[in-house]
């Protein structure tokens, strides 16, 4: 049987003593086991606040153990991991081999790929909010608070913050799957196919196609210089 070891990561303290999103996590990765035949040998929670962010402690035990056990490093969803580049490529160097659940067709240079975009992302988004907060204080607009917010706007506000977050990782991981398809020689087509086949939906919630398909990968060449 395939030995595996799970890493689970929550970003609050308040989370890891209730248990939200643990449970979530630790269903996809015994669920994922279960069907590939596999055992779970270890463990591993981290459990973040917002200072301990960079100070991960459990990955790097899971790490070990998982080299020293050869066994394969599981985690519940990409972004619980990949999210910096200089620790994607310190894990790779590292010589694990890992797999993500809500991506179990990525491959280490997939993986590589999602960070380097996660991170160029999270960059642009800094810039935008910023440009467009200095902005309106030109304007002398007068920005709202959330105390004056009733509890439906609040609602819809978080809603939508939910929805943009999710298509966001969703299109990072459908532009990280084009280039290395691409990189295997497929047509645009057929990697519109592909991620049809696999639920990913334009940021309108349309299928792919070629065109789709080619503006994510222009852009992923334009921003990141791969080819």
């Amino acid at each position: 049987m395939k030995k595996f070891v799970a890493y689970f990561r929550v970003s609050t303290s308040e989370q890891g003593k209730s248990g939200l999103g643990l449970e979530a996590q630790r269903t996809m990765v015994e669920n994922y086991i279960s069907n590939n035949d596999g055992i779970l040998l270890n463990q591993f929670t981290e459990i973040e606040t917002g200072t301990s962010k960079r100070r991960r402690t459990e990955i790097y035990k899971a790490i070990e153990f998982a080299k020293q056990n050869n066994a394969v490093l599981v985690i519940a969803k990409i972004d619980r991991l990949a999210r910096n580049v200089f620790f994607v490529s310190s894990l790779m160097e590292a010589g694990v081999e890992f797999v993500a659940c809500d991506l179990p067709q990525a491959t280490n240079f997939t993986i590589h790929l999602y960070a380097a975009l996660a991170e160029m992302e999270a960059g642009l988004i800094s810039q935008r909010t910023k440009a467009a907060l200095a902005e309106k204080k030109k304007k002398n607009f007068k920005l709202g608070t959330p105390e004056n917010l009733t509890d439906e706007a609040k609602a819809k506000g978080m809603q939508v913050i939910k929805e943009k977050a999710a298509q966001n990782k969703a299109n990072i991981q459908a532009t990280a799957l084009i280039v290395e398809y691409r990189a295997k020689g497929l047509s645009f087509d057929k990697i519109a196919d592909a991620l049809n086949q696999l639920n990913f939906g334009t940021s309108q919630g349309k299928k792919h196609n070629s065109t789709s398909v080619k503006r994510l990968y222009d852009r992923a060449v334009t921003t990141l210089n791969v080819v």
